[in-house]
């Protein structure tokens, strides 16, 4: 997989993919944020704008990304308020000039506040909707919310890359060794708990807010997990999650033993987003946007943060 496989996403590109769809392009574009993949919003003529989402080469197959579309497209026809692709002669995932892309309509709004117990209540009920169909049937080709995907990939990665200062390798190794060590007896003291198909990164940023309420965008990294993955993310505080909690309660069951796995959940996100930095760091946009991740210190703290991560845990 290329370290820059974007390098020949060209602004006429874009525009030249979405012409291949049979909409016409009046050429104004705009990139919208996005580092994983390339998402573009694309001014069509006579019509509304859409969106064009450029996936990273290598990262899902085709079978992963036909499952994010078909939980998406599943959700809208339940009348949840989620961006579902648009169809193209019976295909959402689309290829053009080497690069696997889908079409969108453009949903505006604004980023949620929630700071009211209303707004918290009303995205627990939509979430146990969502949760409702996802409980339906199981995902095959879509990842999980596990310690192999969010703490054992993403540490190799960081011990891979020449970000990490190589003076920290074994004090980096000593602590995800005792993280992951924390978070598996954290899991094991919970028990099983139900795995159903997931929003999987539920977090304010994917969430916009109009005058009709609230609706989800970047199902990306929808994969199977515990129900409270979707939940913790947007709960600040404890009061927040009640709130979240007594919503979703309305609509559907809530097991309060997952609760326990938050934490959990919170030192597995840490591990998984360094990692990410650092496998990605040869792309040009991520320098630019995280360049902290640069100085010798901010791994420093990152491995006491994750010492704590598992003091706390244990």
């Amino acid at each position: 997989m290329s370290a820059t496989p974007y390098a020949n996403l060209t602004p006429d590109l874009v525009l030249d993919a979405v012409g291949a769809c049979g909409l016409w392009p009046d050429g104004r574009l705009l990139a919208l944020n996005s580092y994983e993949n390339r998402v573009w919003q694309v001014g069509i003529e006579d019509a509304a704008p859409v969106v064009a989402k450029f996936y990273r080469p290598g990262r899902w197959s085709d079978a992963a990304i036909a499952e994010e579309h078909a939980f998406a497209s599943e959700l809208a026809a339940a009348e949840l308020p989620v961006v579902a692709p648009l169809a193209f002669e019976g295909r959402t995932l689309l290829a053009h000039a080497g690069y696997r892309y889908a079409v969108y309509p453009r949903h505006g709004g604004r980023a949620p506040t929630l700071e009211s117990a209303e707004q918290l209540q009303w995205l627990g009920r939509l979430i146990a909707r969502l949760h409702a169909v996802g409980s339906r049937q199981a995902f095959r080709h879509r990842e999980r919310v596990d310690r192999a995907t969010l703490i054992e990939r993403p540490a190799q990665a960081v011990l891979a890359s020449p970000l990490l200062p190589a003076n920290l390798a074994d004090r980096y190794r000593e602590a995800v060794r005792r993280l992951d060590a924390a978070v598996a007896a954290r899991l094991d003291a919970v028990g099983p708990v139900r795995g159903l198909r997931l929003h999987g990164d539920c977090h304010p940023g994917n969430l916009l807010w109009t005058d009709a309420g609230p609706h989800f965008v970047d199902l990306d990294d929808a994969r199977t997990g515990p129900a409270v993955q979707d939940l913790w993310m947007l709960a600040h505080d404890p009061a927040a999650m009640d709130a979240l909690l007594e919503g979703y309660g309305s609509m559907r069951d809530f097991d309060p033993a997952e609760l326990a796995l938050v934490p959990a959940l919170r030192a597995m996100r840490q591990v998984h987003h360094a990692g990410w930095i650092a496998q990605r760091w040869a792309d040009p946009a991520f320098p630019s946007a995280f360049p902290f991740a640069a100085e010798p210190r901010w791994w420093e703290q990152h491995v006491a943060d994750l010492h704590e991560l598992a003091d706390a845990l244990d």
